[in-house]
């Protein structure tokens, strides 16, 4: 698996992701459903020094909460009706490696202790146990709900959200990142045209403004889902996009890279949004983009950038 993407958005996360993987941290990833946060795991289990160990995953969502303390830490024969010899837990299975623990939000309040003494003491205790058992496992967790905003609730323990959150990294919505949709869009198309032997080479112009315009709820998941349809749908070289009908202009996909115009342009309006559109001053565009105002307003005139009506 790789991370795709052209945005300064991702990079600036990647940065982040390359300093924290190096270490043994305990990392958060927070970030809407879809965004790719077990690939964020991964690469910082790939890039870490257990790189050759395990990487285990456990969905807490998916688990019934009445087995979910024995998958986790494992337990000895007749612990429980059914317990008919010992088993070990992901913890345990995850030895000298990592434990990606994906939906974290949905641990049980009741469970929670027991995670936070893993994070504590490095140590767990088996469902019918009585004594300890040492483990040298890292802990990446993920979430799609805001943390913070569970602890508040009453939903999740707040030390173990501090112990959790040493080092919080957050993926922004594919929304908030439109530079990375061309070259998700061409990644994908790609990827379909070897899964189902097809060879589509164009994409209308009716069809990249509306997967443009979308907002992604669904984010890079639901862009994948998306194209993933339209290519089997489609019969010859030309996207079959039933999203857009009426598609007469199409052009290949390799141009789907942004041009420099449109990346200063979208560069600008980041600085535009960021001054709340206060083009001179301290705080203002031109000084952050580091440029006179009268450039600025000359290169707004031309590509034809103009405050949003309210």
């Amino acid at each position: 698996m790789k991370i795709v993407f052209a945005s300064e958005e991702i990079k600036a996360v990647l940065a982040q992701l390359e300093q924290v993987a190096a270490t043994d941290a305990t990392v958060l990833v927070q970030g809407e459903t879809g965004t790719g946060k077990e690939l964020i795991a991964h690469s910082i289990h790939k890039l870490s020094s257990r790189a050759d160990h395990p990487m285990v995953r456990v969905n807490c969502s998916a688990i019934p909460r009445d087995l979910i303390e024995s998958e986790l830490f494992g337990h000895i024969k007749g612990a429980f009706t059914g317990a008919i010899r010992d088993k070990k837990g992901k913890f345990e299975l995850a030895e000298g490696g990592t434990i990606f623990l994906d939906e974290i939000g949905e641990l049980p309040l009741s469970l929670q202790p027991k995670l936070l003494r893993a994070l504590q003491e490095r140590e767990i205790e088996k469902v019918g146990g009585s004594a300890p058992v040492k483990i040298n496992v890292r802990v990446v967790a993920a979430t799609n709900k805001v943390l913070i905003r569970e602890v508040e609730a009453g939903n999740f323990r707040d030390d173990l959200y501090f112990r959790l959150n040493v080092f919080p990294l957050l993926i922004p919505p594919l929304r908030e990142r439109p530079d990375d949709i061309p070259i998700l869009i061409r990644h994908f198309i790609a990827k379909f045209n070897d899964k189902y032997g097809k060879n589509i080479r164009f994409i209308s112009d009716e069809a990249l403004e509306y997967l443009h315009a979308h907002p992604w709820p669904g984010n890079v998941r639901e862009l994948e889902n998306t194209i993933e349809r339209s290519v089997i749908l489609s019969g010859d070289e030309y996207l079959l996009f039933p999203e857009a009908p009426g598609s007469h202009f199409a052009q290949p996909l390799q141009n789907l890279i942004p041009t420099l115009n449109e990346v200063i342009r979208m560069h600008i309006l980041k600085a535009l949004k960021v001054s709340d559109w206060k083009i001179e001053g301290p705080v203002g565009a031109a000084r952050i983009l580091g440029i006179k105002p009268s450039t600025l307003r000359d290169r707004m005139r031309k590509m034809g950038i103009g405050r949003p009506k309210t």
